[in-house]
């Protein structure tokens, strides 16, 4: 075939074609034609271990070239072997129940004033209804977790003893959810361990906290020593792991509860999330439409009662869906429950970025194996002269591929295995390595195999295309000359690699933004006391003692406090003479009159509290409200909500309590008892001495229980650790996508400096400058560059611009962003290169020359 190619340029197709019958029939010789049972001879364990030996022969030849090969794969397989771990933990929750295809979470789904909303919370009959009346739901239970009810953070003590401990996950439960959630008993009896009201059931890790070396059944615990929240123990379970989203140490039985009067009857108040498991081979999507049989029969008589034309409509659009249990965790519908979620959009994400970044170091294995190739061309030849088979040629190349896959599969997991410590602080998780899994063996080979053969297949076909004749004559040095691909692998890195470089500066600057924006309220030196409701009527004597200690500025006492895990109480406000249609949702705030002074709240109207008597029927209100309710002249106006009728004697500027993610809400304060925590105003001078002071105070009105504080700035920077842990991983994949693509940049301009040397030295020789060697070598790496640039800032500004989608406030995309992403990448482009193309140009061009 190949003298049939040189003789059509030479002779033309008409007596090349005559030729290339002759040269056919002239093979069927007896000489020639091998027997069939030769080649079942073959040594094949020889061969393989001829191509590891020239495959271990060719790396410690090319040691820069293997170096990069190899650091860039382990790198890449590094990032992707804990973000793997990552992932495999975000998918693995609540994917051990035994009969976990038959449980799920109800949700609602509704449409108010056009906008579509997710609840998950339902009144107090709903799951008792729903198991009596459909046959198909073979269990239905509740939870409440709302501090409003005593739930979430309590002190608490066991009943023969004085000391109380600060616990923050209790929970409310009915004996079903146990029995849905299949909760493991270690003693106790599960059938029936909260079936009696004032019951409780603990997990080891708290019986053992509170009664060491004890048999805790049938044994006491105080809640926030008030002795009418006394529980006796029924059950030990065992500690919820990570793998379930229901983590709770403390589980008190529902049985005969209401948290308010009438609660047991009122479909209008939703405080329960509910959990069914259906009976087999139930068609959930029919018994979704069957439920909406409730509506009439529960919901909407209810709404039609309190004659609201909105609560009317909202009825009306209810439709009732199932969550399966193993999808609450990652939340795919966004609903607000007060459970730690993870995102699957994270999960996409850094999946995303480990196999980009994993391409990226396939893409410099391909690169340096095609750069090179004119150092194997002759090789090539000689074999096919030889009579291999162009099929042992690829054997050949893909096992020196496999030979360094296999040592980058293994420096990566010591990598990672060094790495997971650190990476674990960083994403506040305790990931392990599955060593003692069945799988992991065959999946980190299989891994290797796949891994392997797609890095090496094109460098093997290519390698192993090349014409004997071609190559022993010369003429092949494609090396430097066939760089269409090895371009477009470039620009393919580096199109990555920007995008990650402006989701950085982007992400970098939205949090930047968060954490200085003015908030409308004063973060700074604010002490926030917890767990002050067990003072119960010694709070006021607490805060005035508070006040008269050094540095001291004020001190106020309430629940509601502008951070998310704070108490939150929303309802419905209108003008006096509106109907209830016409009013609006917002907060309700139960506040002391120091409030608005101890946070820095600015009065824009009217005036504060005072200590007076005559405030106990004043609200102060935010601009939120006044323009919801189109309030003209507020102050004196009168406001009703479900409390009462208010009258407005302050306005207050928007300040933000909750995420930016959220617009600011209508709020009103009034003055109500809420002690469960105080917030402290204090100086800077002596930050340390007042915190001694504040906890030797404590020690005086609760000896028997530890102080607790937090910072209200601190609280305030939590609210946003997931965004800022994103940003940091940003960050770090983004420096680590750069450094591999560096590496292969690095070597490719390596190659090509060492290929040009002759030409170089003949350029220099002429009189070429060092500026115009310089310009020679560099400008097509950055043409390359400006190709990804212009690829990869629309695309990751259309990302980004999703992203910032969620927040109400947020920075805007602008354009000295895209130059700082332009001008990074050239500077690490410049820097990468201009080392080799910078020693090139300063050579002596006599060593170039002299072996002419």
């Amino acid at each position: 075939m190949e003298l049939y190619d040189e003789r059509i340029k030479k002779k033309g197709k008409r007596k090349a074609d005559l030729k290339f019958v002759v040269d056919v029939l002239l093979l069927c010789r007896s000489g020639i034609i091998k027997p069939a049972e030769g080649y079942g001879n073959l040594n094949n364990f020889g061969m393989l271990k001829s191509y590891m030996k020239i495959g271990w022969r060719t790396m410690a030849k090319h040691k820069m070239f293997s170096s990069i090969k190899i650091g860039g794969f382990a790198l890449g397989i590094a990032a992707c072997i804990l973000i793997s771990l990552f992932i495999r933990q975000e998918l693995s929750y609540d994917r051990h129940y035994k009969a976990g295809d038959r449980i799920f979470r109800v949700f609602r789904e509704s449409t108010f004033k056009g906008q579509r909303g997710f609840g998950a919370h339902f009144p107090h009959p709903f799951a008792s209804i729903v198991q009596e009346n459909y046959p198909e739901i073979e269990l239905a239970g509740r939870y409440n977790s709302a501090a409003l009810w005593g739930a979430g953070s309590n002190e608490v003590r066991r009943a023969d003893k004085s000391e109380s401990s600060y616990e923050n996950k209790i929970v409310f439960a009915d004996q079903s959810l146990l029995d849905i959630l299949e909760v493991p008993f270690i003693q106790g009896n599960p059938n029936n361990a909260l079936s009696a009201p004032n019951t409780i059931v603990i997990t080891k890790s708290r019986a053992d906290k509170y009664f060491p070396g004890e048999n805790p059944l049938g044994k006491d615990l105080v809640l926030n020593n008030d002795l009418s929240k006394q529980f006796t123990i029924t059950g030990v379970i065992e500690d919820f792991g990570d793998e379930t989203h229901f983590r709770y140490d403390f589980v008190i039985s529902m049985a005969n509860r209401e948290f308010y009067p009438g609660e047991a009857t009122n479909w209008q108040n939703d405080n329960y999330l509910t959990y069914i498991r259906v009976r087999p081979g139930t068609d959930v999507a029919a018994l979704e439409q069957k439920l909406l049989s409730m509506v009439p029969n529960y919901f909407l008589p209810q709404a039609v009662e309190q004659g609201s034309v909105n609560t009317i409509a909202w009825a009306k659009s209810l439709h009732f869906r199932f969550q399966p249990v193993k999808d609450v965790y990652l939340n795919l519908n966004q609903i607000h429950d007060g459970l730690d979620h993870g995102d699957i959009r994270y999960v996409w994400l850094f999946g995303l970025i480990a196999t980009f970044i994993l391409l990226i170091a396939a893409v410099n294995f391909i690169n340096l194996s095609t750069a090179k190739s004119s150092n194997r061309a002759r090789e090539v030849g000689i074999r096919k002269v030889a009579g291999s088979q162009r099929n042992s040629l690829v054997t050949q190349f893909l096992t020196e591929s496999f030979l360094f896959t296999i040592f980058s599969v293994f420096i990566g997991l010591c990598l990672a295995s060094l790495l997971l410590p650190y990476f674990n602080v960083l994403l506040a998780k305790n990931l392990t390595f599955p060593w003692q899994e069945w799988w992991i063996a065959p999946v980190l080979i299989t891994a290797t195999l796949v891994i392997g053969t797609l890095a090496g297949l094109y460098p093997s076909l290519y390698l192993s295309s090349f014409k004997p004749v071609q190559v022993l004559k010369g003429v092949v040095s494609r090396g430097s000359k066939s760089s269409s691909m090895r371009s477009v692998l470039v620009v393919f890195q580096f199109t990555i690699s920007v995008a990650l470089i402006m989701a950085t500066v982007i992400i970098d600057r939205q949090m930047s933004y968060i954490l200085n924006k003015n908030l409308g309220f004063d973060k700074d030196q604010v002490i926030i006391l917890h767990g002050t409701h067990t003072l119960e009527n010694k709070i006021s004597s607490f805060k005035n003692e508070l006040l008269k200690l050094p540095h001291v500025i004020s001190a106020s006492v309430t629940d509601y406090l502008p951070v998310e895990g704070s108490t939150r109480d929303g309802g419905g406000w209108r003008k006096d003479g509106m109907s209830a249609e016409e009013g609006v949702s917002g907060q309700q705030w139960s506040v002391d009159a120091d409030y608005v002074k101890t946070l820095g709240l600015k009065i824009v109207r009217g005036r504060d509290f005072s200590n007076s008597a005559l405030d106990s029927q004043s609200v102060i209100i935010n601009q939120a409200l006044v323009k919801s309710l189109n309030l003209k002249e507020p102050i004196g106006d009168r406001i009703t909500n479900w409390m009462g009728s208010w009258t407005i004697i302050g306005i207050v500027e928007d300040f933000h309590f909750e995420s930016m993610k959220q617009e600011i809400n209508p709020l009103g304060m009034y003055i109500r008892p809420s002690i469960k925590s105080v917030a402290v105003k204090v100086s800077a001078v002596d930050m340390a001495g007042v915190i001694q002071s504040v906890s030797n105070l404590w020690k005086v009105f609760s000896p028997n229980q530890a102080v607790r504080y937090t910072f209200l700035d601190q609280s305030y920077a939590r609210m946003y650790e997931d965004v800022r842990r994103i940003g940091i991983i940003f960050r770090l994949f983004a420096f680590l996508a750069i450094v591999v693509a560096s590496m292969g940049l690095f070597a490719l301009s390596a190659f090509i400096t060492e290929q040009r040397s002759k030409e170089i030295s003949i350029r220099l020789v002429l009189g070429a400058s060092v500026r115009s060697i310089f310009q020679l070598l560099t400008s097509n790496f950055v043409k390359l560059v400006l190709i990804a640039i212009a690829i990869a800032v629309p695309v990751a500004a259309y990302l980004m611009q999703k992203w910032l989608a969620d927040f109400s406030y947020r920075i805007e995309i602008t354009a000295d962003i895209f130059l700082i992403t332009g001008a990074t990448a050239l500077i690490i482009t410049f820097g990468t290169v201009s080392f080799q193309s910078i020693r090139a140009a300063l050579t002596n061009p006599v060593n170039g020359l002299k072996s002419e």
